[in-house]
């Protein structure tokens, strides 16, 4: 008797009678000898993937067991998408039913025909919340995560690569935590331009952490207007990868720090108009350390202006940080604990840029 693999299907509809499509695709997968159906997820609803004029989509994730090849499984899921009336026609066409292989075993699949995993899988919120539900532990034979990893990396977005726009990553964390670090080990192993925040060439900085308050506005805006320059798409090729260790929205933390609420307030103003046209992300990495930790680099690498930096301002941009991030919506998000990475290990730097791969359009 053939062993019987277990393997993991996503099920899409976004024409007809959505949700009878998706559990019809089911029951006929169940009536195939050679497939016994275990569990279909919930059934939740996902706006189109490219952002297009269509209906939206109802999508699942059935977990099978069979005795099928990959190959046989591909041709029982077509058929099953043919009887169910499915036209194939463009990429982002809208479907009565689409059956997607998203994992079987833990085998790494890449034929003309069949890709598995799904080459932007890990990029997908309605794949990879069907699969948590399943199996939460469930491994991404190339990626190395969980699916439950990968998909706190989205919080909730679903996204795809663009490889026709500049591929930015931008590193993001306290002052202390290793952003510049990081850039510039990550560029090396990329051999690609960074994007780097001009402390030395800020004329306000230094007069700022002395406690001239009134220079605040000054500094923050002249940063603002050197993330402007270096993101204005006009200064970046499209699909060239770039690293910036500096996220657009870093400096509405400062006003929380140091500027007064008239300042703050002015600065919000003409913030958001002014990064609107910016290059975006196609991945954050945010980097996580304690405050002591930082505290200690902060002096180690004995910049004078910072050297009276206090715990209290570490822990309200800390504070800021998270915030952001709890709503993050523009990219996915790597949350690397320095705890457990070295920012000046090569083959550390080396592993995560192979990761970083997988969210980018190389």
């Amino acid at each position: 008797m053939t062993e019987k693999i277990t393997a993991y299907i996503a099920l899409g509809s976004n024409l007809g009678d959505r949700d009878a499509n998706i559990k019809s695709a089911a029951k006929l997968l169940g009536q195939n000898d050679d497939i016994d159906v275990v569990q279909l997820s919930d059934i939740c609803e996902t706006d189109p993937l490219d952002g297009t004029d269509q209906p939206k989509f109802l999508n699942a994730v059935i977990r099978i067991n069979t005795s099928l090849s990959p190959a046989e499984l591909l041709k029982a899921t077509s058929q099953i998408e043919d009887k169910l009336g499915r036209t194939r026609e463009s990429k982002w066409a809208p479907r009565t039913i689409d059956l997607d292989i998203l994992f079987y075993a833990d085998q790494i699949i890449e034929t003309a025909d069949l890709t598995i995993p799904p080459p932007q899988l890990h990029l997908r919120t309605f794949d990879l919340k069907g699969l948590c539900q399943l199996n939460p532990e469930l491994i991404h034979p190339v990626i190395k995560k969980s699916v439950t990893q990968l998909a706190k990396r989205l919080n909730g977005g679903d996204f795809y690569l663009k490889p026709d726009t500049p591929q930015l990553i931008s590193i993001a964390g306290i002052i202390g935590v290793g952003k510049t670090t990081l850039t510039e080990n990550l560029a090396k192993v990329f051999n690609c331009a960074k994007l780097l925040e001009p402390y030395s060439k800020n004329p306000f900085i230094s007069k700022v952490y002395a406690g001239q308050s009134e220079c605040a506005l000054d500094s923050e805006v002249f940063f603002l207007t050197q993330r402007i320059l270096h993101l204005n798409p006009q200064n970046l090729k499209p699909s060239k990868i770039y690293i910036s260790d500096y996220i657009l929205e870093k400096g509405l933390l400062y006003t929380n720090c140091w500027l007064t609420d008239p300042q703050a307030r002015m600065y919000r103003k003409f913030h958001d108009p002014l990064i609107e046209d910016c290059v975006k992300p196609a991945l954050v990495i945010y980097l996580h350390d304690t405050i002591q930790s930082c505290l200690d680099k902060i002096h180690k690498r004995n910049r004078p202006y910072e050297q009276k930096i206090k715990p209290e301002f570490l822990e309200t941009l800390n504070a800021g940080y998270k915030n952001i991030f709890a709503d993050w919506e523009k990219s996915p998000v790597i949350h690397l604990d320095l705890a457990e990475f070295n920012c000046l290990s090569q083959s550390e730097v080396e592993n995560l840029a192979n990761e970083v791969k997988n969210y980018i359009a190389v």
